[in-house]
């Protein structure tokens, strides 16, 4: 089923969700990084 039985289709498959946590995580971690940034630099001055 879905070539599964491949080691090598196993490991595409893997890889590619391991890619999509880590896109999430890094897109939730880094939202709003840059203004976050920009809004210190403001009350600074």
């Amino acid at each position: 089923m879905f070539g599964i039985s491949d080691f090598g289709i196993s490991l595409a498959y893997f890889l590619e969700l391991a890619c999509l946590v880590f896109g999430v995580y890094y897109g939730i971690r880094y939202w709003n990084e840059d203004d976050e940034e920009e809004t210190i630099k403001k009350e600074q001055e």
